[in-house]
């Protein structure tokens, strides 16, 4: 009967020892998950930030592209303006001299 004590007390030692080991492998798992949680956060900050700067740059590319795009076709207008009203003085005298013949027959 000592002897089946005997095993019986070294079974459960050794159960013991098992469950220790389990609920070691448990909280060290649980750890493993947190690190990993905070990591994939810290990630994933780092992405938006990256996002939103790359957001950021491109718009303002683009608004600078636009700008420049906006210039040139002002400069091109005001040329244009320029020919025109050029034209349009040379033909002064001779729209005076019709206005005149029309105003004035004869």
């Amino acid at each position: 009967m000592a002897t089946e004590k005997s095993l019986l007390t070294k079974i459960r030692e050794k159960e013991l020892e098992v469950s220790v080991k389990i609920d070691d492998a448990r909280m060290e798992a649980d750890r493993m998950i947190e690190r990993a949680r905070k990591e994939s956060q810290l990630i994933l900050g780092a992405s938006e930030t990256e996002g939103k700067k790359a957001a950021g740059d491109f718009l303002r590319k683009e608004m600078e592209r636009i700008q420049a795009e906006a210039d040139q076709i002002r400069v091109q207008a005001t040329r244009e303006v320029e020919s025109v009203r050029k034209k349009g003085e040379h033909r002064i005298p001779d729209a005076v001299e019709k206005i005149i013949a029309i105003i004035l027959p004869g």
